[in-house]
């Protein structure tokens, strides 16, 4: 697994920015400094970030989102884990 984030990355499995290996090992974000934990999806070279609005919810039953502007630092939360931390292997 790379120890980069890519430029753009999304919580919702339909999008195509969507990586479950990269959100499994925890990206956190700051967001003009400060960091945010309600954060759905990102860009770093556009300089946005998309959070939820509240309870407000779509007619699908999705979370509205309003977009932000701004610098966006992604990083990850837990290091990268190697085959050898992965636990012993069955011997047979």
């Amino acid at each position: 697994m790379a120890d980069t984030l890519p430029d753009h990355l999304s919580l919702d499995p339909s999008s195509p920015f969507y990586d479950e290996d990269l959100l499994r090992r925890g990206v956190g974000i700051r967001f003009n400094g400060q960091e945010k934990t309600n954060v759905e999806e990102y860009s770093v070279s556009e300089g946005w970030i998309r959070v939820m609005a509240g309870r407000s919810r779509d007619r699908r039953g999705n979370p509205m989102t309003i977009k932000l502007k701004g610098v966006v630092e992604p990083y990850f939360q837990k290091p990268a884990q190697s085959v050898d931390d992965a636990g012993p292997a069955s011997e047979g």
